[in-house]
């Protein structure tokens, strides 16, 4: 009997929804709590943080919603607490203070390193039951954040060490769900101007981000201003987003390099869906922190819009390792999307290889962790069993761009159904068993798919010249 390509993304959607139910009820119902009461001030100038807090702590006690009457609240990082909704109106705008002191550091994940970091401007840290919900506003007022990273990034890249910058320029994320449970994140929320990634799901299972607008260039294109990156975690799903940002949209991460391989702890049971990417460096990205590996994933429904270079995006490096498998894809629209489908195991290797300058001493123990020597052996992630299938594309330059690595190959990929409008076909370069059906690719030079180094591939499209008015 021959399965459904769409039973597993159901049943993966049913599972999600059926565990997060009991607790979303739960964190939704309660008594309310105005910050009004325990003394924020909301006129946009006060420092309303310890007021917020109070709430927060009163809300907990009887499982409470913490309520924001109309007006713009000043505060630096909040710690939201088991069985507290978080309910931010129309009209109500939480926006993060400047000062990085308002951001206490702690233990956390960042970009695939265990370090302490400073705290997001709101925080699901060891907690369960918790709800963010509403249609205002959370605004990481980031600029300042942005303006540090691009003059240490100026100063490192002479010495060879972009390696370094995203990790030296200590910026607070927007929202941070560490280590926690049964959590949601919606209702129609902004969130906009993160200092750094904007919804980061690390070391969780049973979340849903389900509805919110993100906006990191409002003032300015924010750098490493994520969508919502899925960090090690499960059962998680995305959906109704929409993203305009300057880096990744919607991310699948696990780690880096050897502290990665060392946590060895992968993101899986994830499904993505139902949204619209305007503008950032991908529709969908796995990595390039893969060491943990990726399995069970299911994306779709997503809509891909110019400028954003790439609709489908596999990114890794020579040192991170993991895997990816058991990856499902289908129902993507790109729209004047340059390159359609791409894959690389040597993305930007001078952020992803630390090498510390000779004769430099007294450096962080992180930099220490981030020049751990991976051997090649364990450094190439696996990927292999992914199906992509009705893929839409228009106004492209290239339909494929994947590389894989000559001693493991890109193996077991299935693409069916693929409409692609582009200028050329691009190539496949070390990949084993791959099948295409009904694959189409409307080329404005003529060109055929290319396919070097590559073993058990079918079904080769061939170049068909596009009609009249498609380029």
């Amino acid at each position: 009997m021959t399965r459904s390509p769409l039973l597993p993304a159901l049943l993966a959607a049913t599972l999600i929804l059926s565990l997060l139910h009991p607790g979303v009820a739960a964190a939704a119902r309660g008594k309310l709590f105005s910050v009004a009461k325990y003394g924020a001030v909301g006129d946009g100038k006060t420092m309303d943080t310890a007021a917020i807090e109070k709430t927060i702590d009163a809300a907990a006690a009887q499982g409470g919603t913490v309520t924001f009457p109309a007006g713009v609240y000043l505060t630096g990082s909040l710690f939201l607490k088991a069985g507290v909704t978080l309910r931010i109106g129309g009209g109500v705008t939480l926006t993060g203070s400047q000062h990085i002191e308002d951001y206490p550091m702690m233990p956390t994940r960042v970009a695939g390193i265990e370090m302490t970091w400073p705290a997001a401007l709101i925080n699901v840290y060891k907690q369960s039951h918790v709800r963010i919900e509403g249609s205002g506003v959370i605004d990481g007022n980031g600029r300042v954040f942005w303006e540090v990273f691009f003059k240490l990034r100026k100063l490192y890249v002479p010495k060879g060490m972009r390696w370094a910058a995203d990790y030296d320029a200590r910026r607070p994320r927007l929202i941070q769900i560490f280590d926690s449970s049964d959590v949601t994140l919606g209702g129609g929320l902004k969130l906009q101007r993160s200092g750094f990634w904007t919804v980061h799901i690390c070391y969780s299972q049973h979340v849903v981000v389900n509805g919110v607008t993100i906006n990191n260039n409002i003032d300015g294109k924010g750098p490493s201003t994520d969508g919502v990156d899925i960090d090690s975690s499960s059962h998680i799903l995305v959906e109704h987003v929409d993203v305009t940002n300057n880096d990744d949209a919607l991310c699948l991460k696990a780690g880096r390099d050897a502290d990665g391989l060392r946590v060895n702890r992968p993101t899986e049971d994830v499904v993505i869906r139902d949204s619209i990417i305007r503008q950032a460096a991908a529709g969908v990205t796995f990595g390039s922190e893969t060491s943990g590996g990726f399995r069970n994933i299911t994306i779709y429904h997503l809509r891909v819009l110019a400028p954003t270079p790439n609709g489908i995006l596999f990114k890794s490096a020579q040192t991170r390792g993991g895997y990816a498998k058991d990856i499902r894809i289908h129902d993507i629209t790109t729209v004047g999307v340059p390159t359609v489908f791409r894959m690389t195991m040597n993305w930007y290797p001078q952020y992803s290889y630390a090498r510390i300058p000779p004769g430099m001493k007294d450096v962080p123990s992180y930099y220490r962790t981030m020049a751990t020597p991976v051997p090649l052996s364990k450094g190439i992630e696996q990927v292999q069993d992914v199906r992509i299938w009705n893929v839409q594309a228009t106004g492209a330059r290239t339909a494929f761009d994947v590389n894989g690595y000559p001693t493991e190959p890109l193996e077991d990929f299935t693409l069916k159904h693929w409409n692609v409008q582009a200028q050329r076909a691009g190539h496949l370069d070390y990949v084993k068993d791959w099948k295409f059906k009904d694959v189409v690719l409307h080329t404005v030079d003529g060109s055929r798919l290319l396919v070097e180094h590559g073993s058990g591939v079918t079904g080769i499209p061939t170049a068909a010249q596009p009609a009249a008015g498609e380029q």
